[in-house]
């Protein structure tokens, strides 16, 4: 398995994620949200993520979570190939209002990817 979240899979076109919050939907699992869009024409799955300055006011802190999401989502993102050709935009948004530990954020992390494959 490879475990790499290359520059290629990072979320970052503009134009991509203003489709996603006005077309994409949600699955929430706390303290992740999760906003989806299935994308059929996409090579790879995309992901972005983002720790709120409101909750979080240094930016160690949210450094801190922002690492550890992606963390998991690099070792958890297996969980998305299948066999058909579906890809997602996918933005991952934490709300939680106080620090959590890695464990935590890896088991909402697989419950929401969990979710988002039920719902196909």
């Amino acid at each position: 398995m490879n475990f790499s979240f290359p520059k290629s899979e990072k979320l970052k076109s503009k134009k991509a994620i203003k489709l996603l919050f006005t077309e994409g939907n949600t699955v929430t699992k706390y303290p992740i949200k999760l906003f989806y869009l299935t994308v059929e024409n996409s090579h790879k799955t995309k992901a972005a993520f983002s720790i709120p300055k409101q909750n979080f006011k240094k930016a160690i802190t949210r450094n801190r979570i922002r690492r550890q999401l992606k963390e998991a989502y690099r070792h958890q993102k297996h969980l998305l190939k299948n066999d058909s050709n579906l890809t997602y935009l996918l933005f991952f948004l934490y709300i939680g209002k106080e620090n959590s530990t890695y464990t935590t954020i890896n088991t909402s992390l697989i419950n929401v990817l969990k979710k988002l494959i039920n719902e196909k």
